[in-house]
């Protein structure tokens, strides 16, 4: 595929899930173009993901713990299949706050695999994975 993306950690996790998801990405991308607001691709994508059989869930809330202690909340754009997070944006272009946010959000659960996926100028692709001593496994 014609894609960039930076792997991270366990490359070979969630892999075709992934490729899966960046196909509905430029799908979504080469028909909307750049300018719309992330809802507007949220939804879209949404619409790609469920055609390819996947199971896409949006706003989920992620809370985060200090300590044992509830201390904030954060609401995934889309988690696909219980297993990847997808970060949306539409930027002009991404930064790594974008991807801190992103790995955040997988320190944060249980999950994985997370995608960073930006409907800015040019379509731009990040793909992380983050295992810690919190993860069930």
């Amino acid at each position: 595929m014609g894609y960039n993306t930076q792997l991270s950690g366990d490359d070979a996790l969630h892999l075709d899930l992934t490729e899966k998801i960046i196909k509905c990405f430029y799908t979504v991308y080469n028909d909307l173009g750049y300018g719309f607001l992330e809802k507007v691709y949220e939804k879209a994508i949404c619409i790609e993901l469920q055609a390819m059989g996947l199971h896409p869930k949006t706003q989920e809330r992620i809370n985060v713990h200090y300590k044992g202690v509830m201390i904030g909340e954060y609401f995934a754009d889309i988690i696909v299949n219980n297993v990847v997070i997808i970060e949306l944006k539409a930027s002009e272009s991404l930064s790594k706050d974008h991807e801190y946010q992103l790995v955040n959000y997988l320190r944060a659960t249980d999950i994985e695999v997370g995608l960073l996926l930006n409907f800015g100028k040019a379509p731009e692709v990040r793909r992380k994975s983050f295992r810690n001593q919190r993860k069930s496994h």
